[in-house]
This record gives structure tokens, C-alpha cells and sequence, in this order.
């Protein structure tokens, strides 16, 4: 546990950090995620935040060491994407009781659990996370991979984040920890080009970054990883020989992108991949980083002759949308890189932004929000569901971009909603993917089911005068019955 600590505090004094480094010394020890509430630890935890950086790398095997509750927890949270190996969907777990618990079995279970997933699956290293349980029963989990990666020849990376340690975002960062110690930099590629780099803090949530990775492609600029979205362990663990690097959400993985500047020289820069504005500039500054890292400046010329062939093509696209959804009004909430590079790409296209959250973002991020925005009055930090229930039913905002917690709040509120967050099912990255956002939003807001639900129910209209017709001698007499039925008590029956 001292090592623990001691890395939770190296975690939280981030010198990239342009918040971190205006804190005292006394200040920056604590971090900035506040701390988790009592019984609501559920999906917000430490090793909830580590499994969602791991959980995309594909070919290797995730083992979580504790009670099942917890694996079922965590296991496939996010909508990421594979182009082949599918271990990483199945799910592995010790399955610990209440009697290895009690007869201390844990750490001999956890060996066990390797040998087997060794001998029935091959993988190339096995990852394995600690819970709240096995850290409070002090089970030494880097004692137990280090042994099992002895014994049976390959990596098995300790993966040290017990949910108990603090939230989401810092088991996002211990999971880079996790990367840089065990696994970046222990195996050397044959293969290493003026032209390799790596994307930090990209997910390829329902295959986005296979919509961008074609134009790296054709600028012939290869991934050596992309971490974790669609990843391969060998390409991780030789990741060290790449000459650049962008950081795509910079709240999850910026400590790995920092150590791996300072120890393999590999310069990074923070960008997106939402809008066409943005696409471009990620593009630019990749090949920039290149040429200042060795590379032919030609790639420069190449690179803005297919981002103005690229543009060309989604500005043509987008044409058909501009009438129908120019001066419509988007209230998004959401966080992290998506508040602001989807609030730049929908104003490119006219739409009009009522606000935007800016609960995960970082400091950064609020500045980018308040250059493109340029009122304050249109970012919130955070806004309960009642506000957001008033903003959306006094028809404030024509669609509502967020997750699916809110998606229901929209619903109530009988206005269009669209998910911007990590279960949708459609890729909005690159020039394609911002094609794809505004043709999802047109689709939502043009939907004519709006307008149905909107119109009084017929239960709330004044009713209607109807005419009595006349009725036939069979309606009369059954009519008299009843009546008569009615008049009568319960008394009229007698005793049951």
C-alpha cells in the first residue's frame, strides 16, 4: 500500500498540468477529483477508470482479481471497437468468496487463474487488477504477476488501482502508470520509421478512429499505437519508437504522454478529431511534429493537399444540411475534449450553441470553450435535471446532445435528443464522422414524431357535445337493467 500511496501522490503532481502548477505544493498532493460519495462508488471508481483505458487492447487477457460483482461491474462499459481479436470481450475474474477470503486463498487463486487462462488462451500478457476487497486483505498482487511471469514466460502486468483509492479519472491515469512501467518499452521494433506516431486517449468508440486513420494512411504516417482504442499489446510495448505523439483527452492520459516526452523524447500535442476545423489542425500539427522531429518537410505539402481535397468533399456534403439546420439551437451535455471540439464543429455549420458542460473538462478545455463561445453565460459546470428538464421544456434548445443518463429527461421534455457519448452508435470522428453527426442531428430534430407528441392529448381538449341517437328496444332494456343493478346495495345480496 506505501507504494500505492506513493504513486497516487506522483499521480496528482502533474507538471504538465497548467492547473496543477498554479497550486501550492500543499494543494497539489490532493488532486483535483473530488472525493467519491459514500455507497455511489458504483462506475465512478478507481479501477472502473483503469479498466475502461486497458479493457480496448484486444489480444490480451483481463483478469479481475476480487468478487464477481465487480467484473460485472466494469466489463465491455464502452462502446470501443476491434479489427480482430476479441479476447478482450471475454471476461475473466478469481470469482473470490467470502471463504478465500476468510482462509487467505486469494493470491494463491490468482496464480492458479493465470496458469489457466495461459494454457487455454495464449495470450501475449495477462493484465490484472486488484479490487477494493483483495487490497483491503493486503493480497501482494505485484509479488504474485511478477512470480506468474516467471514461471510461465510472458507479461503479467499488476494493474494497482483498487476502487477505494479515489475516482474514475485517477484510475485513468494509474492505468498509463501501469503502461509506462510494465509494458511501454520492453519490446524493440524492427521496423521503426521517420513517419511513426502514437494517439494517446483514443478509444475508436464505435470505430471513429478508423475513419481518420485512412488519412494518415495516404500521408504514409503510421500509428505505431493508438492507446488503447483497437490496440495490440506488441504495438503498445514498442510504442517507445515512435517520433511524435497527440494527446486526445488529455484528463485520462496526459501523465503517460508527459513520462513519455521526458524518457523516450517523444513530443506531444493535445487536438481532436470532431469538425472539419479541427480534423485539419490535428492533421497539420502531426505532420509539423514530424518534420521537426526528422522527417521530409514534403509531407507538408502532401498534408494540405489532402486536407483541402478532404474539405472540399464534407463542405459539399454538408451543403444539403446548412437550410434545414442553420440558427437551430444545441444544448450539449458532456465533458472532457467533447465540450469544446464538438461545440467548434456544430457552429461551423451554423447551429447554435445554448450551453455547454464543462464538468470533466480541464482547465484547458474551459479556455477553448470560452475563446470559441466568447459568453459565459452559455457554459455550466454542472446542471441538475430539474434545470435541464425547465431549459429543454420552455423550448430553450431544439435537441440535447449528452449521454444516455440524460437521455430521458430530454424524452420527458418531448424534445429530440442524439448520444455524444461513449454508447453511441455511430462514429463522429474525422471528415466523415462530422458528416455522420450532422446527418444524425437533422434526422433527430426533422423526426415527425415530435410533432405528434406535442399536440394536446385528446384527454385534455374540451369535450366535444355529442348527440344522443336514438336507441333501439334492446339497448332500452339492457339500459333499464343496469340502472336498476345500480340502484341496488350490498345488503340486497344477503351474507356471503
Amino acid at each position: 500500500m506505501s507504494s500505492l500511496r506513493a504513486k497516487i501522490q506522483d499521480v496528482f503532481n502533474e507538471p504538465a498540468c497548467e492547473n496543477n502548477r498554479g497550486k501550492d505544493a500543499k494543494a497539489r498532493k490532493k488532486g483535483c477529483s473530488k472525493p467519491l460519495t459514500p455507497g455511489a462508488a458504483a462506475g465512478g471508481c478507481a479501477f472502473d477508470g483503469a479498466k475502461i483505458v486497458l479493457q480496448p487492447i484486444t489480444d490480451v487477457a483481463h483478469l479481475v482479481h476480487g468478487s464477481l460483482a465487480c467484473e460485472g461491474n466494469s466489463w465491455d462499459n464502452r462502446g470501443a471497437a476491434s479489427s480482430g481479436p476479441t479476447l478482450w470481450r471475454t471476461s475473466f475474474t478469481t470469482d473470490l468468496t467470502e471463504l478465500d477470503v476468510v482462509m487467505g486463498q486469494g493470491e494463491r487463486k490468482l496464480f492458479k487463474a493465470i496458469r489457466e487462462i495461459k494454457e487455454a488462451y495464449g495470450p501475449p500478457a495477462i493484465f490484472v487488477y486488484p479490487t477494493c476487497v483483495t487490497a483491503l486483505i493486503g493480497d501482494d498482487i505485484e509479488a504474485v504477476c511478477k512470480r506468474a511471469a516467471e514461471k510461465f514466460g510472458f507479461p503479467v502486468v499488476p494493474v494497482n488501482a483498487p476502487g477505494f483509492v479515489g475516482s474514475k479519472n485517477l484510475g485513468n491515469k494509474l492505468a498509463g502508470e501501469a503502461l509506462h512501467e510494465h509494458v511501454i518499452g520492453t519490446v524493440e521494433p524492427d521496423d521503426a520509421g521517420p513517419y511513426d506516431i502514437n494517439i494517446l486517449g483514443e478509444f475508436n468508440l464505435s470505430g471513429e478512429f478508423w475513419l481518420v486513420k485512412p488519412l494518415l494512411d495516404r500521408l504514409g504516417i503510421r500509428v505505431r499505437a493508438c492507446i488503447p482504442g483497437d490496440a495490440r499489446y506488441l504495438d503498445i510495448a514498442g510504442a517507445h519508437r515512435a517520433r511524435a505523439a497527440m494527446m486526445v483527452c488529455s484528463t485520462a492520459l496526459i501523465n503517460l504522454a508527459r513520462k513519455m516526452d521526458e524518457r523516450w523524447d517523444i513530443p506531444f500535442f493535445e487536438g481532436s478529431f470532431y469538425g472539419i476545423t479541427d480534423t485539419s489542425d490535428a492533421l497539420r500539427n502531426i505532420a509539423e511534429q514530424l518534420v521537426k522531429q526528422g522527417a521530409d518537410p514534403e509531407i507538408l505539402g502532401r498534408t494540405e493537399a489532402l486536407i483541402a481535397e478532404e474539405e472540399a468533399i464534407a463542405w459539399k456534403k454538408l451543403a444539403a444540411y446548412r437550410p434545414r439546420l442553420e440558427g437551430k439551437r444545441v444544448l450539449l451535455n458532456t465533458g472532457g475534449v467533447k465540450s469544446w471540439s464538438v461545440v467548434h464543429a456544430l457552429m461551423e455549420i451554423g447551429i447554435e450553441i445554448v450551453g455547454t458542460s464543462i464538468k470533466k473538462s480541464t482547465v484547458e478545455d474551459k479556455e477553448r470553450i470560452k475563446q470559441i463561445l466568447k459568453d459565459d453565460n452559455h457554459i455550466f459546470e454542472q446542471m441538475a435535471a430539474r434545470e435541464l428538464y425547465a431549459m429543454l421544456s420552455e423550448h430553450k434548445a431544439d435537441i440535447l446532445l449528452s449521454g444516455g443518463r440524460t437521455q430521458f429527461i430530454a424524452l420527458k421534455a418531448k424534445t429530440p435528443w442524439l448520444d455524444i457519448n461513449q454508447e453511441r452508435q455511430h462514429p463522429y470522428a474525422g471528415y466523415d464522422g462530422m458528416v455522420e453527426l450532422v446527418r444524425q442531428i437533422d434526422l433527430a430534430i426533422q423526426n415527425p414524431i415530435w410533432c405528434q407528441v406535442r399536440q394536446p392529448a385528446p384527454w385534455d381538449c374540451q369535450p366535444a357535445v355529442r348527440q344522443e341517437l336514438p336507441r333501439t328496444k334492446s339497448e332500452t332494456a339492457t339500459l333499464h337493467v343496469v340502472q336498476e343493478f345500480a340502484g341496488t346495495t350490498a345488503g340486497d345480496f344477503g351474507e356471503c
